[in-house]
């Protein structure tokens, strides 16, 4: 397989033949239009999300007809009349058959799969993105903000070129380059803007969390996470989310940090600080997922935060992964 060697950041703009130095303009369209970004990053949220689908579909099988199938109580007849006024769509509803629901159940598995080993990627990414829409669009009155995000990145993902590493389609091309071109300039170019938007779409998102916690009073005095911990939805670990509450300094810190974090996030990327609120913001969902029992959410959050992770970090954790593989064990005593 092919190692990009070429760096994330551009390089310091260089006079050209005339000796003029590049406009912001010009540096603007080589970035977009010289190659293609972050490719380890895509292809990093391709297998991701193709491995958390059919994970939900396969933790949900037992209850699948009760969640999306015919027998819902959201049926698929008061979808339809949703779909009509909001235009949504759904592939689960172009039939009430129930062999028609489980073909579409298995087929939905069978793409996730696929699209994880990145088969034919462009056609499985379109197809994944249909799959994700239909389901969560038929079960929207059960769907979180997780869900929301997912469903949003199904389809940011589909303009991206993330089946160029670590996939079929790479293994099958080889070490071969894509001759450049009018159709390398267009995939190049779609690409780079399907990366920009989903990087935009996490910035929106931290932005307007974290915009919305400051005019919140509890947020303010440092409260929050103490009505949180005394939900009982969200108390998996009832003793140690009494063991939290009872540290008052800790919890109203933690809330602080958090709004700091979220409001500050979309300035950050563009200076070195990053590498310190990604930490911060992924072990924030780490612990959502263990104190709140909240794991998919947490899961997709953390997968789409790792879209702003150069590729010259995951060239380190390839090379560090082959290294310690190959690492002999150490001899006992």
């Amino acid at each position: 397989m092919a190692v990009d060697q070429t760096p994330l950041v551009a390089p310091a703009p260089t006079p050209d033949e005339k000796g003029k130095t590049p406009s912001r303009f010009d540096r603007f369209y080589g970035l977009l239009t010289e190659r293609p970004l972050s490719l380890y990053a895509t292809a990093f949220l391709r297998i991701g999300y193709g491995l958390l689908f059919p994970i939900i579909l396969l933790r949900e099988f037992p209850n699948r007809h009760m969640i999306w199938g015919p027998d819902a109580a959201w049926s698929p007849d008061l979808a339809r009349r949703m779909f009509a006024e909001n235009g949504g769509f759904s592939l689960l509803t172009l039939s009430d058959d129930p062999w028609y629901f489980e073909m579409c159940y298995v087929g939905a598995i069978l793409i996730s799969v696929l699209f994880l080993l990145g088969w034919h990627t462009r056609i499985m990414s379109v197809l994944f993105a249909v799959a994700v829409v239909s389901f969560y669009s038929r079960a929207v009155l059960m769907s979180d903000g997780g869900d929301n995000l997912m469903v949003l990145m199904a389809m940011y993902i589909m303009f991206t070129a993330c089946g160029r590493r670590w996939s079929l389609d790479a293994r099958r091309t080889g070490t071969a380059e894509p001759r450049p071109g009018f159709r390398e300039f267009v995939v190049t170019v779609v690409h780079n803007c399907g990366l920009f938007v989903m990087m935009a779409q996490m910035c929106v998102l931290y932005g307007a969390a974290g915009l919305y916690k400051v005019q919140g009073e509890t947020w303010g005095d440092g409260t929050a996470l103490h009505y949180v911990f005394k939900q009982d939805l969200f108390r998996p670990w009832p003793a140690l989310s009494d063991f939290l509450d009872s540290h008052h300094i800790m919890i109203a810190l933690a809330c602080y940090m958090t709004v700091l974090v979220q409001v500050a996030f979309p300035f950050s990327l563009f200076s070195k600080l990053k590498y310190v609120v990604l930490p911060i913001l992924i072990g924030m969902h780490l612990g959502i997922a263990f104190l709140m029992a909240l794991p998919m959410f947490s899961a997709v959050m953390v997968l789409s935060d790792l879209v702003f992770l150069p590729d010259r970090f995951y060239r380190w954790a390839l090379r560090t992964g082959r290294r310690l593989l190959r690492r002999d064990p150490a001899p006992s005593v």
